[in-house]
């Protein structure tokens, strides 16, 4: 899964990105201190593995991983080329998912790109230069399906009609994402790679006493009513207390937390929604070998999900050995969850379910 962290220059991108990951990227108060994409791949936090690993007592224990991309600050006119537009889109085309930094808070000390905080304003800068970069994409892709509609087969003019409408709502200054799709329809707009096609998630970015009142932030408010109108998520965060936190460890990390009165920190709630925004699971496999977690899309099936750990073990797919999580932990171990008649045996179509925690059977 690879995010990309987008934002004007100045709300606390690179600041939010270090925390993540720890990566150092350069963090300066003007425009631009982000020109190449900093890439940092990052562990998603599992309390389940840590009591898998305490129960198998294994040589390794590897969680699942998440990519997070900073991507350079955007300024208008970057469909056009302007500021370092043409590599800003790119390395967008490239994300499965969109972390938009909101500027949600106020510091004469800091310098915003336009002289002031205003978050509709700077949402609407970035939604509109991934609006007019698709409007140019259907644009074309449109006069390619009317040429192809001389061949007579009535599925081009449906597709045009398609085209249409999302041009027509692109015009109205609203993202694909925005829109409501048949299945079939769905399928069609995944292969046009649109920009705000990809889910989003706003990071509204608050000072270190706003985390306090969010309620009260009518710049928070603001952004969530923007996001509710596009089928986007938000987040709270602030990028200045996640970048103190980075560099505590876990003990120190959750005294912080107490003292903040948080339950989690801003990384675990950007993660957990990210796999939400995107529909991810993760299935666990366990033995004194390795505790592992493997991310998966909701509703793939079990042999699909074997395929992640080896295409062996998908082509010679015979079934898989599952207990659920939360069974195998109240019964202590796998062999009582089997004594019980918790570890079930499923074939080809089973769903996987997140925390299966599974032994795959194949041969090959």
């Amino acid at each position: 899964m690879k995010l990309g962290i987008v934002g004007l220059p100045n709300v606390g991108k690179s600041t939010l990105f270090n925390a993540i990951t720890k990566a150092g990227a350069e963090s300066a108060n003007y425009p631009f201190c982000t020109i190449d994409p900093n890439v940092g791949i990052v562990a998603v936090p599992d309390e389940r593995l840590d009591t898998l690993a305490k129960m198998y007592q294994p040589k390794k224990v590897t969680p699942t991983t998440i990519e997070f991309v900073d991507i350079a600050g955007l300024v208008k006119g970057a469909s056009r080329g302007e500021g370092l537009g043409n590599k800003f889109l790119s390395h967008i085309r490239e994300v499965d998912a969109i972390v938009h930094v909101v500027r949600c808070f106020d510091d004469g000390n800091i310098v915003h790109v336009d002289g002031s905080v205003d978050p509709a304003r700077d949402i609407e800068t970035i939604s509109l230069e991934l609006i007019f970069a698709d409007i140019e994409a259907i644009d074309k892709r449109m006069d390619k399906t009317r040429k192809q509609m001389k061949s007579g087969d009535k599925k081009y003019q449906v597709e045009l009609e398609l085209l249409e409408r999302i041009k027509a709502t692109l015009e109205k200054g609203l993202p694909v994402r925005s829109m409501t799709f048949t299945p079939e329809e769905a399928e069609y707009v995944e292969q046009l790679f649109l920009l705000t096609w990809k889910p989003v998630l706003y990071a509204a970015n608050v000072s270190e006493d706003g985390l306090s009142t969010i309620d009260q932030n009518p710049y928070v408010a603001k952004v969530r009513e923007i996001a509710a109108n596009e089928n986007a998520e938000v987040i709270v965060v602030c990028a200045k207390i996640e970048e103190e936190i980075s560099q505590l460890d876990d003990d120190e990390k959750q005294m912080f937390l107490e003292e903040l009165g948080l339950a989690e920190s801003g990384l675990d709630k950007l993660i957990k929604a990210s796999y939400k925004l995107l529909g991810l699971i993760s299935y666990l496999t366990a033995g004194e070998t390795e505790v592992r977690a493997w991310t998966i899309v909701k509703g793939t099936k079990a042999p699909q999900a074997a395929g992640k750990i080896h295409s062996d073990f998908e082509r010679g797919f015979i079934r898989a050995e599952i207990v659920a999580y939360e069974d195998l932990i109240r019964c202590g171990s796998y062999a009582a969850a089997r004594e019980q008649g918790l570890v079930r045996s499923e074939g080809k179509e089973y769903v996987m379910q997140d925390g299966d925690v599974t032994l795959f059977r194949f041969n090959v």
